[in-house]
């Protein structure tokens, strides 16, 4: 069965699909409460009441302060990958910092995983750091009289951790992010991407449950900066990090984000999903970051799937698959086990077929179905469904990690998503041709329905 990659090109999740794991019923784990940074002589002055609103230029002229965070405010829920995405000096990797402590907020509330960070003692905040957050920086940082093994192991080093056990454990995460084998080599021996894996890897070898990633991926060439973003993609399915991930790069926050904040001149302009912050910017500012981007790769298949409408066991047989496709005024069901796992397509002249054969079974006669029609997922975008729909008379239907069966994908569907949003899309007429396509095979499907 060939199945289409998550969050190929910009695929990207929101508000409209599914929560990470454990998410939002458990409440935040990371919440940030009015922050402020302010750089200079007697920060405190920018915090008296008659300076509060005034802007980022007004604070430097009058008070010869530099506000870094203007009462930044946000939430992370465990599982997500939140990024927090600005131009340079925007805030935004003044705001990771604070998160532990790097820099010292000025006023304001962190709390992480139920403990306050603003009111940590210095020992507690060494702890801290050490035990629950780790930390990838765009600079990778690493000793270049290590090899690979004892750099990405470091982190276990410093708690104490025998060098059997560190070494060993190190290097399962090695094998994870691809650098099986390259244990013995030193950083010199290495491409940047590869240095940036060890980083990654010394990240993930602490095992803590949260990262802090402030543009790791920035300085790296564009085509191993794609390959670093699918591998954390990768990863983030496979680990369920709380991930806060830094960019000034608008399409690698649409790639990798579950929520995104824009920052400008240290405020928080926008909070939203990708799908909110292409097609409902709220302000001129983030409309000018989002015009350029085409609609095909911010819609998903979360928005415009429906229930499936005719599943059939694949114990059952060809004569209750008929009966079921009848009922559900199509010419195909979907066959499924019976924990809703996807097999395959199952067409009314197959059914037919098998029926004459003598198939008691579906699941015993799986030369009847079609086992190989492509699935996509909830986060696939547009960009993939559209070829998919036009090339096809059924329906495209879409399957979890699981690769349980959780709804299905109709071209009328697609056709009247682009067509309520074509107006926020400065690139639509551009891609008319293929949409006016996408509509008329949709509007020829409705006419053979009806």
């Amino acid at each position: 069965m060939a199945t289409i990659a998550d969050r190929t090109d910009l695929g990207v999740m929101g508000e409209t699909r599914p929560e990470p794991e454990g998410s939002a019923s458990q409440g935040p784990i990371i919440k940030v409460d009015s922050i402020w940074k302010v750089f200079g002589k007697s920060p405190e002055r920018a915090l008296e009441p008659g300076n509060l609103e005034k802007s980022k230029a007004e604070i430097q002229s009058e008070l010869g302060a530099v506000i870094g965070l203007h009462d930044v405010s946000f939430e992370v829920h465990k599982g997500q990958t939140f990024v927090i995405m600005g131009l340079s000096g925007s805030g935004k990797s003044t705001m990771v910092r604070c998160l532990i402590r790097l820099i010292e907020p000025t006023a304001g509330r962190i709390v992480i995983d139920g403990n306050e960070v603003t009111a940590m003692s210095d020992k507690e905040l060494m702890e801290f750091r050490r035990s629950k957050i780790a930390m990838v920086f765009q600079h990778y940082g690493l000793m270049p009289h290590r090899n690979v093994l004892e750099n990405a192991s470091w982190g276990l080093e410093v708690q104490g951790v025998p060098e059997a056990e560190r070494h060993s454990r190190t290097r399962e995460v090695l094998d994870m992010v691809g650098l099986g084998g390259w244990e013995a080599s030193y950083p010199r021996q290495l491409s940047g991407g590869m240095q940036q894996r060890v980083g990654l890897a010394r990240a993930l070898v602490v095992d803590t449950d949260i990262l802090l990633m402030d543009e790791p991926f920035s300085g790296l060439d564009p085509l191993i900066r794609r390959q670093m973003q699918d591998e954390l993609l990768r990863l983030q399915e496979e680990l369920h990090k709380t991930i806060v991930f830094i960019t000034h790069d608008l399409n690698e926050a649409l790639k990798l984000g579950d929520r995104i904040a824009i920052m400008h001149d240290g405020r928080v302009a926008q909070i939203g999903s990708p799908e909110d912050i292409v097609l409902r910017p709220e302000d001129e500012y983030v409309g000018d970051f989002t015009q350029d981007v085409r609609l095909e790769s911010v819609l998903t298949a979360s928005k415009v799937m429906v229930p499936p409408k005719a599943t059939v066991l694949g114990h059952q047989g060809p004569r209750a698959a008929l009966h079921t496709i009848g009922a559900s005024d199509g010419d195909a069901a979907w066959i499924v086990d019976r924990s809703q796992r996807y097999i395959g397509l199952l067409t009314i002249a197959r059914a037919n077929d098998a029926l004459k054969a003598g198939i008691n079974r579906l699941d015993l006669g799986l030369g009847y179905v079609n086992q190989g029609y492509e699935t996509v997922s909830p986060d696939t975008t547009f960009d993939l469904l559209i070829p998919l729909a036009m090339a096809s008379d059924y329906p495209i239907p879409v399957t979890d990690g699981d690769n349980r069966l959780v709804g299905e994908i109709h071209r009328s569907a697609l056709a009247e998503a682009l067509a309520e949003t074509s107006t926020a899309d400065p690139d639509y007429e551009a891609n008319a041709a293929a949409n006016a396509a996408l509509a008329a095979e949709a509007e020829v499907d409705a006419q053979n329905d009806g």
